[in-house]
């Protein structure tokens, strides 16, 4: 059997994290498959994971969300293909032959507000109405995502597989370097977009930070996103400095940001998995989350939950878990428990199992 992926979204920052992970691992699963790396030039050079014997790498650079991607999918992929893995829903509609999809989650369709341009919108709703009934396997991340795919975009039940996301090894048991910052902080990590929901996060510290001594630390892209995202990054300079943006960090950079934060504050309207959460509980951080969507799934009881849309519970959850010592530390004996329940070399061994059936003949 011979399998081509995609792979273009490997730096990006959740796909991305995803396609490192398990891809290699997969690989290592298969070593009687041979695979097909799409991506940008030279990319297996810059990610030594991906140097495999029975791997290949093909290069393809076109944008997301483009007809030009789908040309170049269908135009790239070798012939003797016998499977396409998409990781994401932009899947190539010209591949006629075995097609496995990755749905992280559905929020194009969930919140199609927060999409922008009428074109965008109708295209991630033809997308995902078409891979519900073309891909032969679909795997979500969650059983939050399998539901919301099944209520917006219909197709068979049968054909979806729960595939949780992972922790890596290395969130554990970290040596803590020289503190980030130079303050007490409150973290979260995540990109500036709407159903990040930072407004209200503002709003909560704004309630708190009087009372406390810590900034608010925000690691995650800031550049590039909505007018509502743009009003968040003016809401925050009226906080004389006690909000502070990072920007992009390395896995290694965010690690010790983790491991020096007081607590975790993920506020999120939307999120099909969610894995800043694990990877603070991976570091020893506590972690005050919102209720909704797959977070109770992934956190269940090693988190201290919020209403996301009520500053004023946020900030009293916040405030109880910065003073009451018997439960930050039970959270973060719960937490530690709690990511290690997720491992990439799980999903990459129910993954690999569902390659090996799409490679069977049909009775």
């Amino acid at each position: 059997m011979k399998i081509a992926i995609d792979v273009r979204m490997m730096w990006s920052s959740g796909i991305g994290s995803y396609i490192r992970n398990i891809v290699p691992r997969v690989i290592d699963r298969l070593q009687g498959q041979h695979f097909y790396l799409l991506g940008k030039a030279g990319g297996m050079e810059q990610w030594q994971g991906f140097k495999r014997s029975n791997a290949s790498w093909i290069g393809a650079e076109s944008p997301i969300y483009t007809l030009s991607e789908q040309w170049e999918m269908a135009g790239r992929t070798p012939k003797d293909a016998d499977v396409f893995w998409s990781p994401h829903y932009n899947f190539p509609l010209m591949w006629g032959k075995k097609l496995l999809v990755t749905v992280h989650d559905a929020f194009h369709l969930a919140q199609p507000e927060f999409t922008p341009g009428f074109h965008k919108r109708l295209y991630a709703k033809f997308m995902f109405r078409r891979l519900t009934r073309r891909a032969d396997s679909i795997l979500c991340v969650s059983q939050f995502t399998k539901g919301e795919l099944l209520r917006l975009a219909g197709g068979n039940a049968g054909r979806m597989r729960v595939v949780h996301n992972g922790v890596d090894d290395f969130w554990f048991g970290m040596k803590k370097g020289e503190a980030p910052h130079p303050k007490p902080y409150l973290l979260f990590v995540g990109n500036v977009k709407p159903n990040k929901n930072l407004g209200r996060l503002l709003q909560a510290f704004d309630l708190l930070r009087g009372n406390i001594p810590h900034d608010l630390v925000i690691v995650g892209q800031k550049e590039g996103f909505l007018t509502g995202d743009r009003e968040v990054l003016r809401q925050a300079e009226s906080f004389g400095g006690r909000v502070q943006f990072t920007g992009l960090l390395e896995e290694r950079q965010l690690r010790q940001y983790y491991a020096f934060a007081d607590l975790l504050v993920f506020p999120s309207l939307y999120e099909g998995f969610g894995l800043p959460p694990l990877e603070a509980m991976a570091c020893g951080t506590p972690v005050a989350c919102s209720n909704a969507a797959s977070l109770p799934e992934v956190c269940g009881d090693a988190a201290l939950y919020f209403d996301p849309f009520q500053p004023k519970d946020m900030a009293e959850k916040i405030s109880k878990v910065l003073s009451d010592d018997p439960l930050r530390r039970e959270l973060i004996k719960k937490g530690s428990e709690k990511a290690r329940s997720f491992s990439w070399d799980s999903a990459a061994s129910q993954t690999a199992k569902v390659l090996e059936e799409l490679s069977l003949p049909q009775p």
